[in-house]
């Protein structure tokens, strides 16, 4: 929760007070907003019934989220004048859809109703891209050129031009990574590396230390697990299963069926995009308020922070 004090005088909110009439007011918000219009964005306090606003007249979201090839986005804009930050207090505590109708109505009986006449405010915007497989980023760069970051000269296992931290299915046998690893934590340790699945480390055929979600031919038959698509051809190798004994175990995992059935083509992939959108305000002007910095959170709004872009893999 952040707090914001105020000074108040009672019937002389932009006047001098007068002596005896100043209290000091405690403004508590969450650290994260909202936003609606083009554009708004503003905090509600329901217990106190007071409010926080933000109005762009020549800023859009859309202008936000366009990230440069940091994936990053900057802006800090004056206000005053198109860009209105707003405090309010109410006789009753105002919701989404009355605020988003105007910054705020005017229906909501207003007990105090301030704009800040000067100050800045910044807004950054970062993008962090994942392919949501269960493993963290971090765990899927071999970070050959020891900067921690898999996005720099990043680690692809399988060759398609698409890098392990972005890519659904790291060797590219088009069974899913999240499919191939431990998502049940059976080790405790919440690292889905340090206990995966390992089909073939037994096997009569060909054995190795290859964890599932690395390895091309899953269960050491000499065939690669994209190739066993014996029932149904349509690049989910999950779905073929053919041995009567063991009816309810795909082929790619079943050491005893070795028909080869060549794939054609890499799953489609989807790479998820996930925007962080912080907004700072610096040195207001309020008649009851002279603040340096303020720190007005961070945007509250999946529809607006989560997104996804199709990944394009080259087949090989």
């Amino acid at each position: 929760m952040r707090k914001f004090l105020y000074i108040f005088c009672f019937g002389f909110l932009f006047t001098t007070c007068d002596d005896g009439d100043i209290i000091l007011v405690s403004l508590d918000f969450d650290d994260e907003f909202e936003q609606c219009g083009e554009l708004v964005f503003y905090k509600i306090n329901e217990n106190t019934s007071e409010t926080l606003s933000i109005l762009f007249e020549d800023l859009t979201l859309e202008e936000i989220l366009d990230v440069d090839d940091n994936f990053e986005y900057e802006t800090t804009l004056p206000l005053g004048g198109t860009n209105v930050f707003n405090y309010r207090s109410y006789g009753r505590t105002p919701n989404n859809n009355f605020f988003c109708n105007d910054i705020p109505p005017s229906n909501l009986q207003i007990e105090s109703d301030e704009v800040s006449i000067g100050g800045e405010v910044n807004i950054k915007t970062v993008l962090v891209e994942d392919d949501n497989d269960g493993i963290p980023s971090y765990l899927e760069d071999e970070n050959l050129d020891g900067d921690n970051d898999p996005a720099t000269n990043p680690t692809d296992t399988d060759g398609d031009e698409i890098p392990d931290y972005l890519d659904e299915d790291d060797d590219g046998d088009n069974v899913l990574t999240i499919d191939e690893i431990d998502t049940e934590n059976l080790d405790g340790d919440n690292d889905p590396t340090t206990n995966p699945k390992n089909t073939d480390a037994n096997s009569t055929m060909n054995p190795d230390m290859i964890p599932d979600y690395l390895d091309t031919d899953d269960d050491g038959d000499g065939v690669l697990t994209r190739d066993e698509e014996n029932f149904i051809i349509n690049n989910d190798p999950m779905d073929d299963k053919t041995d009567e004994n063991f009816p309810l175990l795909s082929d790619y995992l079943n050491d005893q069926i070795a028909t080869t059935v060549p794939a054609t083509a890499f799953r489609s992939h989807e790479i998820r995009m996930l925007y962080t959108i912080t907004v700072t305000i610096y040195n207001i002007n309020l008649p009851s308020i002279t603040q340096q910095t303020f720190n007005f959170g961070t945007l509250n709004d999946t529809n607006v922070t989560v997104d996804s872009r199709p990944g394009s893999p080259v087949f090989n």
